[in-house]
């Protein structure tokens, strides 16, 4: 079972690499079927298994010999170890669909230091769906002021630094992840994302790969924050309150 839910996982990390290159050139998902982006060859199906096709062509194009980008094979592994993670600790397939949004966030905005409309409008609007069925949108008011709370804090920074230190699309993941962790998940989501990214700051800035006034995109922190606050957030929460005797 954990080797079918990994190479499932691989599969889906395939199509969601489709779905961020499309994005990138603006291009749809729903028609047209997948060609190198240097020679502009159609793939054929030796060409598209998940992980395997990429290490039988050692990283490059069958046809060009172009290298492949490591962004292929790293979101299909990724993709497979979070599916594993969801299954293991916090199965629903509401989990594995938002995962999937998390992880093209992640991705583009990495590469682009933007967070689509196209993928964060319908994660949010998917969320609201989701828990508005369960009545947990209405029976639970922490989704909703964990979100708007999370939302204004964000916005608040950016009024500050006037659009310097956050962006508008950290405002709208913020908002998500509000909406998905609900409290106080969130606020250990936000801890974490803002520690990583203050310790990988201050090693691209050691390293000299960054100065003080660089741009860093924030979405993949948050998205990181998010992962973790969803598989283990009870944990750190409780581990947290004992340090200090404290109850929640």
């Amino acid at each position: 079972m954990m080797i079918l839910i990994f190479i499932f996982g691989l599969v889906v990390g395939s199509f969601l690499n489709c779905l961020i290159y499309r994005l990138e050139v603006g291009e749809g998902f729903l028609k047209g079927r997948s060609f190198c982006p240097y020679c502009r060859h159609i793939l054929s199906w030796q060409d598209l298994i998940p992980l395997l096709s990429f290490l039988i062509l050692r990283g490059k194009c069958r046809y060009c010999q172009k290298s492949i980008s490591w962004q292929y094979p790293l979101v299909e592994i990724a993709t497979g170890l979070l599916f594993l993670s969801i299954f293991n600790f916090q199965f629903s397939i509401f989990n594995l669909i938002i995962a999937c949004f998390l992880i093209i966030i992640f991705v583009y905005d990495l590469k682009h230091y933007i967070i689509p409309d196209k993928i964060i409008y319908p994660a949010i609007v998917i969320v609201l769906i989701y828990n508005f069925l369960r009545s947990d949108l209405l029976g639970r008011s922490d989704l909703l002021l964990s979100a708007f709370g999370a939302a204004t804090f964000f916005l608040a920074i950016v009024l500050v630094s006037r659009g310097k230190w956050m962006g508008i699309g950290d405002i709208k993941l913020a908002f998500l992840m509000g909406l998905f962790l609900g409290f106080p998940n969130i606020l250990v989501a936000l801890f974490l994302a803002f520690s990583i990214g203050a310790i990988i700051g201050l090693g691209l800035i050691v390293s000299g790969k960054k100065t003080l006034k660089s741009e860093v995109p924030f979405g993949p922190f948050l998205v990181t924050g998010t992962f973790i606050a969803l598989f283990f957030g009870g944990q750190i929460i409780h581990w947290y309150l004992n340090l200090f005797n404290l109850t929640i």
